[in-house]
């Protein structure tokens, strides 16, 4: 009997990955082995950065709360902490966004929070 090497199914294979990397710049488009790699280390940066992603949207948030308060004369830390302790609990997400949308809304916030602060202070 003749050999066999996968004829059908090894196009399909590649016929698959070539149309994945369809897009990339130069050989990794067109040449099998360099598209496999390119596609490979693709999905490696597409599985750490879905990580990263969520990372970078807390340090924004953050960072658009900070001016915010700097704005209202107080700190981030106190700012926080003053929302924690007077029972508020909204997400940095939702704290940002308030910033930006509804600045009495955060002018309210930033005066609970100072009032807790002081009275934290007096305690202690």
């Amino acid at each position: 009997m003749p050999r066999v090497r996968k004829g059908a199914a090894r196009k399909r294979a590649h016929k698959r990955v070539l149309r994945e990397a369809r897009g990339y710049f130069g050989t990794k488009s067109r040449h099998f082995q360099q598209a496999k790699v390119a596609l490979t280390r693709a999905g490696q940066f597409s599985y750490r950065d879905r990580r990263n992603r969520k990372r970078d949207m807390r340090r924004l948030w953050i960072t658009r709360i900070t001016a915010a308060c700097r704005m209202r004369d107080t700190r981030y830390s106190r700012f926080m902490n003053g929302l924690k302790h007077s029972g508020i609990l909204i997400n940095r997400k939702m704290l940002s966004q308030i910033a930006i949308d509804d600045p009495k809304a955060f002018d309210a916030l930033v005066e609970t929070a100072k009032k807790n602060a002081t009275a934290i202070e007096a305690k202690s």
